[in-house]
């Protein structure tokens, strides 16, 4: 059964940090990339950042280039969003995906966590 759990949400005021993790478990590929969208309401999901297998390459969103850092622990199977100088607008609903295609787009993701809130404060 395959399970990403996903933590480290929550409220912070604006300028503040926060750091998601993500673990995965019983997926049925070895290779894959990780990465993070988020969501509000009424909007369709939206890519953050992601990451290869490797660890070698990262990708991420214009909106949060130079504030948040994906990074991740392969023999763990776990990817970690450091989220740093956060503002009102990335608040949303954080999930990670994990799939083997295309990067941003959340269609190419075969599993997906549950979904972490985080709320920021102006």
């Amino acid at each position: 059964q395959v399970q990403l759990d996903e933590s480290g949400g929550g409220l912070v005021q604006a300028g503040s940090s926060l750091r998601l993790s993500c673990a995965a478990s019983g997926l049925p590929f070895n290779s894959y990339t990780m990465a993070w969208f988020r969501q509000t309401p009424g909007k369709e999901r939206e890519f953050v950042a992601a990451i290869t297998w490797s660890g070698l390459r990262t990708f991420y969103a214009d909106s949060v280039k130079g504030r948040f850092t994906i990074s991740r622990d392969i023999a763990k199977e776990k990817a970690t969003l450091q989220m740093n100088s956060l503002k009102p607008e990335d608040t949303a609903d954080y999930y990670c995906a994990v799939g083997r295609r295309r990067i941003g787009i959340p269609a190419d993701y075969d599993y997906w966590g549950q979904g972490t809130q985080v709320t920021v404060s102006s």
